[in-house]
């Protein structure tokens, strides 16, 4: 289990990450989403050690890291998919790691034939391409064979065999009892793997609750109505209290179940062509909660159209406001 309770890092006067606190517990596997500079590199580097806190505290099992006596037995860690040394094979690569930590040789072999390197064993590592790189740094996180396991943008570079791969991976590895926590950016990914979110903006906790909380919680939910006899429909669902809201040719219905309205159409005869529940996605429910935190904003703004009748116009184009801003500063 990890543990944390008031996490704080700051560099300077910027505050990195602020007061965290959530528990990763086995049997589960937890996502970690936030947007770019939310801080969640550094709180998975402080969780090992790589970078001491400013006030709080982690613990793995009880144990802050540089307790713990062969650490790769207790936690298996992928934060950078090029940390390892180029000149060495990914066999010597893992080799190094099984021998600092009291790990048998035999257990080399077994990973690299888990993440399906066995054929390039021998091979350097400054020869792989970021897909193999990842793989790699997945064998050694399953080295030590631990009962905790934390990956950074596991599926960075991996082809759509391999993504399919590391998620079957990641839920085996918690089924089997294992506490997996995972940080990524994909969203539609991370929606198929993960059984609980910690999200954090700015350095702060937002939510650390279940998937299906968090979607329910931060998006809405409603069901689509659509019938032939569309004015009848209406009338009944007024009759009984219910709040529509009129959509294009669909009829949409918050805060009741669609069981509840097909036998209320049912009882009343009503033919329907579509009676589906609603749900937003998980990248729509995270959009909503973290907008706010967000700290880096991309300007999606076309560029104004050139004039045709004087292309060359600086003033008429879109560049041309900063090319000509740009040339008044320099005295052009």
């Amino acid at each position: 289990m990890i543990e944390l309770s008031g996490l704080t890092k700051r560099y300077g006067e910027k505050t990195a990450v602020a007061d965290l606190t959530f528990s990763v517990r086995p049997g589960i596997v937890t996502g970690f989403l936030g947007p770019n500079g939310a801080g969640k590199s550094t709180t998975m580097r402080m969780m090992l050690g790589l970078d001491n806190p400013t006030a709080g505290d982690v613990r793995i099992d009880g144990k802050h890291y540089a307790q713990l006596k062969d650490p790769l037995r207790y936690i298996g860690a992928l934060l950078d998919a090029k940390a390892m040394h180029g000149g060495r094979s990914a066999y010597n690569h893992l080799l190094c790691l099984a021998q600092s930590n009291g790990i048998p040789r035999s257990r080399v072999h077994e990973v690299l034939d888990t993440v399906g390197l066995t054929a390039v064993a021998r091979k350097k590592a400054k020869g792989f391409s970021l897909g193999m790189g990842q793989r790699l740094g997945i064998a050694g996180a399953l080295l030590g064979d631990p009962q905790i396991l934390m990956f950074d943008e596991p599926v960075n570079g991996l082809d759509p065999e391999g993504i399919h791969w590391i998620r079957n991976l990641m839920k085996s590895l918690a089924t089997a009892g294992r506490t997996v926590f995972v940080s990524s950016h994909l969203m539609s990914e991370m929606a198929l793997t993960a059984d609980h979110l910690v999200v954090i903006g700015q350095g702060r906790l937002l939510a650390d609750m279940s998937m299906p909380d968090f979607i329910r919680q931060n998006s809405r939910s409603y069901v689509r109505l659509r019938s032939p006899q569309r004015e009848r429909l209406l009338d009944v669902l007024h009759r009984d209290g219910i709040t529509v809201v009129e959509s294009g040719g669909t009829l949409e219905v918050d805060g009741h179940p669609a069981e509840e309205l097909g036998e209320l159409a049912a009882r009343n005869q009503l033919v329907l062509h579509e009676l589906s529940p609603q749900q937003a996605s998980l990248e729509e429910a995270f959009m909503q909660l973290t907008a706010e935190s967000v700290e880096y904003h991309a300007h999606t703004d076309a560029p104004e159209q050139q004039n045709p009748q004087n292309p060359q116009n600086p003033q008429q184009s879109g560049w041309g406001s900063g090319w000509n801003q740009a040339n008044r500063e320099k005295g052009a």
